[in-house]
């Protein structure tokens, strides 16, 4: 048995910086990793697929060119196989620093296997058991597989085995009409597939309220996506054209054929192997780590991080999970997951940010509110980059006038969200917003004009 002042099982996004912490104060430290270091952002999710994205990107610019006055002759032709090598390039060097600073961090012991706890106290890795005083679970989470009739008949993709195809799909059929479906559906066929989406849900994304979702709705059919929404009893069957995906849909053909299917309807937490039961660390139905606001399990001396606790399915909230454990413990402070504000993006083109409560979340909450939106068409910096899609959205507390949520569906939505982000961290109104003075010309400048013209609702 070897000792350690912590153990940390797993290096995704919380991981390699808590060791870096924890280390920095002097302690003994042994990461576990059994897969790739870097987790699922930097192997199969954020680093690979934007870089896909941006693949995508160029490619329905490049169809655009004559908007601009750019003459391309000839076709644009996609080369899947060097869109691939280019992702894999990017990911690779992520990878390996990630994992060449921890092997080179002083007083850091890396270990390559599968950790299983033992008791409250010690893991076991291969031959050797590990105990220390501190565990800190940050195992991630991979593809749901939904029990879909038929679904053990078929060869589908998910969102780590698309990544590996070096030929763009004749038909790509997506089940599920959120995130990573979205994104991976809109990229795929901006690089030449047919694809249809299908989404049990009425509308697209449907935790988002029903005038965003719409609009990316009417966005993806814009570029020739076809949508199957409201879809019910979906089940998979083999077809001569690949995979024959039956929706049964009020309007419409009952069944979808195409050449691949991807199956993008959420994920599911890497928890199911490693004996937690044998440490007595409790988890949810789903098999989610229960923890609680400081990110602690039920057992004394084991917390979990990241994906896997069920408080945050994104790499900001990870890492943000680790400021939180290392706060806490090498700072005296009490830092709590309820203080952050949820946001995150959609990193469809144009991409959707979004932070805090949507409408109909506040509106649940029984608040007087006030509502303010404009559509991208009325944005100087959309009009002049050719990109008009979307609306941005802001909602408030009529009477204290904080902000509440906002969503940015547009040309740099991702980016421009993050102003109403800092804001609603400093708890400022939006009277305070509004007197901002942005640069001119950007998306962030409207912020301050739709809180001008904020109304009642609800």
């Amino acid at each position: 048995m070897v000792q350690f002042d912590a153990i940390i099982i797993g290096a995704g996004q919380a991981g390699p910086p808590l060791a870096g912490r924890l280390t920095g104060a002097g302690m003994t430290v042994a990461l576990v990793e059994r897969a790739l270091f870097g987790g699922t952002c930097v192997n199969t999710g954020c680093t690979p697929t934007k870089t896909l994205v941006a693949s995508a990107y160029a490619a329905h610019l490049a169809r655009r060119a004559r908007d601009y006055g750019v003459v391309i002759e000839g076709a644009i032709r996609v080369d899947m196989a060097a869109v691939k090598a280019r992702a894999d390039a990017v990911v690779a060097p992520s990878r390996a620093g990630v994992e060449r600073w921890l092997r080179g961090m002083p007083g850091c012991t890396v270990l390559h296997g599968h950790a299983v706890f033992q008791s409250p106290t010690e893991v076991r890795v291969g031959g050797d058991v590990l105990s220390a005083p501190r565990i800190f679970i940050n195992v991630g989470g991979r593809a749901s597989v939904p029990p879909l009739p038929g679904v053990d008949q078929v060869r589908y993709l998910d969102n780590s085995s698309i990544l590996a195809l070096d030929r763009v799909p004749e038909h790509l059929v997506v089940v599920g009409g959120s995130y990573v479906g979205l994104e991976l559906a809109q990229a795929f066929r901006r690089f030449g597939a047919a694809v249809t989406i299908v989404e049990m849900k009425p509308h697209l994304i449907p935790r988002e309220d029903v005038d965003i979702s719409t609009a990316i709705e009417e966005i993806l059919r814009g570029e020739g996506i076809a949508l199957r929404t409201a879809a019910k009893c979906i089940s998979l069957a083999p077809h001569e054209r690949g995979v024959a995906v039956h929706v049964e849909c009020a309007e419409g053909e009952p069944m979808v054929a195409g050449s691949r299917v991807l199956l993008a309807v959420g994920r599911r937490p890497n928890t199911d192997d490693l004996g937690l039961e044998r440490a007595g660390v409790a988890t949810d139905a789903r098999g989610f780590i229960t923890v609680d606001d400081t990110l602690a399990t039920n057992v004394p001396g084991i917390w979990a991080l990241g994906d896997c606790n069920g408080r945050g399915a994104f790499t900001h909230t990870s890492y943000n999970d680790y400021e939180i454990a290392a706060a806490n413990l090498l700072d005296g402070a009490n830092r709590r997951v309820s203080e952050r504000i949820p946001a995150y993006a959609l990193y469809i083109d144009p991409p959707l940010g979004r932070v805090g409560m949507t409408e109909n979340e506040a509106r649940a909450t029984g608040r007087p509110l006030l509502v303010g939106s404009r559509p991208m068409t009325r944005v100087s910096r959309a009009i002049e980059k050719g990109e008009t899609q979307g609306l941005m959205k802001v909602v408030a507390d009529a009477r204290t006038r904080e902000i509440l949520g906002a969503a940015i569906l547009g040309v740099g939505g991702d980016e421009a969200i993050h102003g109403v982000v800092d804001m609603m961290n400093a708890h400022a109104t939006l009277d305070v917003y509004r007197r901002a003075v942005p640069i001119h010309p950007t998306v962030s400048e409207l912020i301050p004009t739709v809180l001008g013209e904020m109304k009642p609702s609800g």
